[in-house]
């Protein structure tokens, strides 16, 4: 995708192989931001190309100390962006920060009370269910980072460093075993600065406004196949310059009988 003329605010998912990271992505459009989904290791020129407002990080399978586990990429936090850390997620920021992390005694998998014991940006709650699934957890806080939540098998379940616009949370805020979980990722959302304004109508409306800016009053030419992808194009296109398109109809041979 081209991002040259982007206008939206944007967050980018960085994917650490959570069977949720989907699911991260489906909860922010949810809240009306804009988003888009990374491998952890994809290139950072493609990552920064959409011109991210906040990063969150997903969970993952790994521990920290596996041979070979994904690092948290050096751009995340040389970007001075808003991160929100996930599971996996958390235990990076930690770890890339100073902090430490270790095994857990007992492995935390399903349901667990989470009670907030110090004033929190994104957990604005006095204690919620919220749902769990690791093997390591954070022992030892970053420097500047503040612990705001508890549970009973994990004593640092959330940290934040407001002044940098760092969050982490031990449990996934997007199941829906998570109470509150939407309004959590609406805060970090709002903390991060990102504007709730991306729906369906204002992707289709920010298409139309890039083409004429592109195009301006020179005649556009779209090679249209009958499938979806050429056939929306075209169709955007059209509503953005009018009589300035001609369409071409390429007969890739794929069309059924009678098409």
């Amino acid at each position: 995708m081209d991002y040259g003329l982007w206008t939206m605010d944007a967050v980018a998912i960085l994917d650490f192989g959570s069977q949720y990271s989907q699911l991260i992505a489906r909860r922010v459009r949810e809240a009306q931001a804009y988003c888009e989904l990374f491998p952890y290791d994809a290139p950072a020129e493609k990552v920064l190309a959409l011109q991210p407002r906040a990063f969150i990080l997903s969970g993952g399978p790994n521990s920290v100390y596996d041979p070979g586990a994904p690092q948290l990429p050096d751009y995340v936090l040389k970007s001075g962006l808003p991160v929100l850390g996930i599971c996996y997620g958390m235990q990076l920021l930690a770890q890339s920060l100073g902090g430490h992390v270790q095994a857990s005694p007992h492995r935390e998998y399903g349901r667990a009370q989470v009670h907030v014991n110090a004033p929190s940006v994104v957990l604005r709650l006095s204690s919620f269910v919220a749902w769990m699934s690791h093997g390591d957890q954070v022992e030892r806080l970053p420097p500047g980072f503040r612990a705001v939540a508890e549970s009973d098998n994990c004593a640092l379940a959330a940290m934040e460093d407001p002044a940098r616009k760092l969050f982490a949370l031990q449990f996934h805020p997007e199941v829906n075993h998570t109470e509150h979980g939407r309004e959590i990722i609406r805060n970090f959302l709002a903390a991060a600065g990102v504007k709730a304004e991306w729906t369906p109508r204002s992707v289709v409306a920010d298409a139309i406004e890039k083409v004429r800016a592109q195009v301006g009053s020179a005649p556009v030419v779209a090679a249209v196949s009958g499938g979806v992808d050429s056939s929306v194009a075209a169709a955007l296109v059209h509503r953005a310059v009018g009589e300035q398109l001609t369409c071409i109809f390429v007969d890739t041979g794929l069309m059924r009988a009678g098409e």
